[in-house]
Formats: structure tokens, C-alpha cells, sequence
């Protein structure tokens, strides 16, 4: 019997053109309009499943009844991180051009994996890994990288690398320092690749939450005696928690000194290069061996994008290639990039795509411009805060990053009620969904966070915000 195909998967031209349509006008009407919105979601899981659980549907259903359902059940209960009151954790500002670019990428389904697949997305991962490594100093024509799902995936890939280099197949004494202020996806990172606990030296920060260089040391030196090997040394460039950028030169020159490999997370603060204040604090940046940094974060950038640099390519590729049978007619020459063998995934997106696309579209000056208008913006809001009776700042603007509490000088408050009181405010805050305000610990004490690192932001909502903060504080 001649099998007859009716299930194509797919719509007619008009329907395909009247739903891009559709969804190009909800993204423009989202870009223009969510400074309008709310840009904090909340919903118990009773009532997203009461929302949206169902069993799985067998027949067809109207392609626009599908969209209406996730325009109305699905997106208004996310995060507005782009939002220029969304305040916490890391925001995603993202752009529109890079958003279409994304839409391109999947669109046309480009396998971003191997050479032979894509010859154009292999050379535009090329370019644009060029141009970072230019950005940050790195040896060009020796240096490279690889685009990943995010700064996570990229500290992963910088560890094993590590780990291949200083260690081979043996790290049963390899110890890895990193200190109390590191992102949490390294810790993450090194459990995953197999380290125990007693491998991991969390060295603690001085009062400017900076490596404790003279503890560091004694760190190294107990080590050695104690029968381990010390093989790698992680900087922060731009701490989440405070943006503190680490003693970079001082510390390029202890993992010269002994040994080490030099792995900076730029994951937070990497992006602010591009201004003249973020260029002398990441001075030294170019002397790690390996840097991540994630363009979906001050880059402007859309989920997911991070990106590890490393001084000498071929670290990568002889950390990460493999050559299965059924690769081996797409090899390529050497000039011919498989990015498969630089990192984790085999199977990739087009990353690249947005990056350069939005560069090109707007041109770097463009992104000078907005990451020095987010230093700006920081330091005025620490000047608005120092002027006030009710306000005390915790750790200065750094790398667009500020902490802060609620201390009134005319109340005789003590820790205890400081700590509940900005929790409080806090989650008043969250609750009202006006603004997204978090709280974390500095010197044991609970203090808000704010990052400002979207273009969008600007004094009058920050002002807004404050004057919030000190509303819900009643």
C-alpha cells in the first residue's frame, strides 16, 4: 500500500503571513507599552493549573484560539524583566533588533553545531567572537570562544577546560579557589564536573567584599603542604551581589606565579568594559586565561546568550573534540570551525545572530553610550540616598549596582528591627508588583539590592521607587 502523507505540520501561506503578523504586532505593542505594565507576576501553582493544565489535546485547535490562549493565560504571568522597575537579581533588558534576529535564527531552524551544517553561522560565531576578543585584549589570532546557553554553561565549560589543561584524567587533589562573594553556578559548575566538597576553597572577601589576598595565599601555601594541587584561581568581574570587580592584576600574577589557571567570571560586570569607568575597573581583565562574560545581561542581549573567551583556541578543541563515526564526513579543514568541538553541545542555536545584528544595527558607540548612562544613573541614585535622614547606604554604586537599607537617624533602631523592617519593605514592594525590589545580606545584615542596568531606566522611576520603599516602610 502507498503510504499517503496528510500531516504536514504546517499552515498555508496566508495563515503563515496573517500569524507572523500577529505575533510581530504583540512584541512591538510589548516593547512600546511595558513600562505601562506591571513587571512583577504572581500566581500560586493552583491557579496557573487551573490556568492552563490540561490533557493533551488530540485533535486540532484553531491556530489563533491557540495564541490568544498564551496572550492571555501565559504572558501576563512572567516577569516583565525588561521592565524599567525591575530592579533584582540580574534584569534582561534586551532590544527589539535582537529579538527578530532570534525570530530569524529559529525561523529558518539554523543548525549552529558544525561548518558543513552552516557555513555562515559558523562565521558569524567567528566575527563576533573576534570582535569580544579584540574588546577585552585578547590574542586574536590565537585567542577564541564559544557563544553558550548562558554565563553558567560558559563558567562550566571554562572549568573543564581548566581541569583537562592543569590536571588530565587525574584531579583527585586538584583544589579550585574561588571566593565567598563567587556566582553560585561555579560552585555548581565544579560539583557537576565531579570535584568533592573538600576540593572547593571558598576564600573569604575584606570589607570591600574583594578577595582576602593575604588569606589566599596562606590557602595555597597549606595546600601545597598538605599533599593537593592547586589548579585554578576564579576572579569576579563584577560580583552579583555588590558589582565589586576582584584585585585582577594582583591576582593574574599569583596564578602566574603559582601555576594556576586564571578564570575570570564576567558573567555580571563584563559588558562594562564599553565605558571609560568599567574599563578601569576591569583592568587586568585581559590577562585570565579564560573569561566569561553574558551579553544577555549588559549587553542587552536576549535570553539565552553568555559567552566564554579563552587566550588559546585550540584549549577548547582539545578539551572538546570528539569524532563519532557519523561526524566524520564533516570535518572540514582546520580553518573551518565546528563549535560542537569547543564546548558542550553538540546541537546548537544561532546565537551570533543577535549579537551581530544589534551591533551592527546600532553600532558599538550605541552600547558605550547606554552602559555609561547606567554608571551615571547608579551614582546619582547613591547621591540621592546619602542626602536623606532615612536612607543609609551599605555598599556604594559599583558596576551599576547599589545596596542600600532603610535607617532613619531619628530612630533608635536596633539590627534585629533593621533586618525585619527592609524585609518588610521588601516584600511590600513585590506584593504591590510595582516594582521588583529583593533584598540580600551584606555583613550579615539584609539589605536591598538595586541594578541598574537597563537603558531604559531612568531617575524619575528610581525616585518612584525610593519614595515606595519608604511608603511601605509605614
Amino acid at each position: 500500500m502507498k503510504a499517503q502523507q496528510t500531516a504536514r505540520l504546517e499552515l498555508s501561506e496566508q495563515e503563515m503571513r496573517d500569524y507572523g503578523y500577529k505575533v510581530v504586532d504583540a512584541i512591538v505593542a510589548h516593547h512600546l507599552n511595558q513600562h505601562k505594565e506591571k513587571p512583577v507576576a504572581q500566581a500560586s501553582r493552583a491557579e496557573m493549573d487551573s490556568l492552563l493544565r490540561e490533557n493533551v489535546p488530540e485533535k486540532a485547535t484553531a491556530v489563533d484560539d491557540v495564541f490568544n490562549t498564551v496572550m492571555e493565560k501565559v504572558m501576563p504571568y512572567t516577569n516583565i524583566m525588561s521592565h524599567p522597575k525591575f530592579y533584582s537579581f540580574v534584569p534582561g533588558p534586551s532590544n527589539y533588533v535582537s529579538a527578530m534576529a532570534d525570530a530569524l535564527a529559529t525561523g529558518f531552524n539554523v543548525f549552529s553545531g558544525g561548518w558543513a551544517a552552516s557555513p555562515a553561522a559558523a562565521e558569524l560565531e567567528i566575527v563576533t567572537i573576534n570582535w569580544l576578543l579584540s574588546l577585552y585584549g585578547f590574542p586574536k589570532k590565537r585567542g577564541g570562544g564559544i557563544f553558550t546557553s548562558g554565563g553558567s554553561m560558559a563558567n562550566l565549560t571554562a572549568l573543564i577546560t581548566a581541569r583537562n589543561i592543569k590536571c588530565g584524567d587525574d584531579f583527585s587533589k586538584a583544589v579550585i579557589y574561588l571566593s565567598d562573594q563567587a556566582h553560585s553556578s561555579n560552585i555548581k559548575a565544579i560539583r557537576v564536573m565531579g570535584f568533592r566538597k573538600e576540593q572547593i576553597r571558598l576564600i573569604p572577601t575584606d570589607m570591600e567584599f574583594k578577595f582576602s589576598i593575604n588569606k589566599l595565599k596562606n590557602a595555597i601555601n597549606k595546600d601545597r603542604l598538605e599533599g593537593w594541587k592547586p589548579f585554578c584561581l576564579l576572579a569576579s568581574a563584577g560580583t552579583t551581589n555588590t558589582g565589586t570587580v576582584d584585585q585582577l592584576t594582583e591576582l593574574s600574577e599569583i596564578a602566574k606565579k603559582e601555576d594556576l589557571w586564571f578564570h575570570i567570571d564576567g558573567a555580571y560586570g563584563g559588558a562594562a568594559i564599553l565605558s571609560k569607568n568599567g574599563k578601569q575597573l576591569l583592568k587586568g581583565v585581559e590577562k585570565a586565561d579564560s573569561l566569561t562574560v553574558d551579553p544577555h545581561k549588559w549587553f542587552y542581549q536576549p535570553y539565552e546568550m553568555g559567552c566564554l573567551l579563552v587566550r588559546n583556541h585550540k584549549w577548547l578543541s582539545g578539551t572538546f573534540t570528539e569524532v563519532p563515526e557519523y561526524l566524520k564526513d564533516v570535518e572540514g579543514n582546520k580553518s573551518e570551525i565546528n563549535f560542537y568541538d569547543h564546548g558542550i553541545q553538540l546541537t546548537r542555536r544561532f546565537r551570533a545572530l543577535k549579537f551581530y545584528m544589534s551591533v551592527k544595527t546600532f553600532g558599538l558607540k550605541a552600547f558605550r553610550e547606554a552602559v555609561q548612562y547606567n554608571f551615571d544613573l547608579c551614582e546619582k541614585v547613591e547621591s540621592i540616598l546619602r542626602k536623606s535622614a532615612k536612607w543609609e547606604v551599605v555598599s556604594p554604586a559599583t558596576l551599576a549596582v547599589i545596596n542600600f537599607r532603610y535607617h532613619p537617624i531619628n530612630q533608635n533602631l536596633s539590627e534585629e528591627e533593621l533586618d525585619a523592617l527592609n524585609s518588610k519593605i521588601s516584600e511590600r514592594v513585590v506584593n504591590s508588583r510595582e516594582a521588583m525590589l529583593v533584598t540580600t545580606v551584606l555583613n550579615g545584615q539584609i539589605v536591598l539590592r538595586m541594578c541598574l542596568i537597563n537603558p531604559r531606566t531612568t531617575l524619575t522611576d528610581v525616585e518612584e521607587t525610593i519614595a515606595l520603599c519608604e511608603k511601605m516602610a509605614g
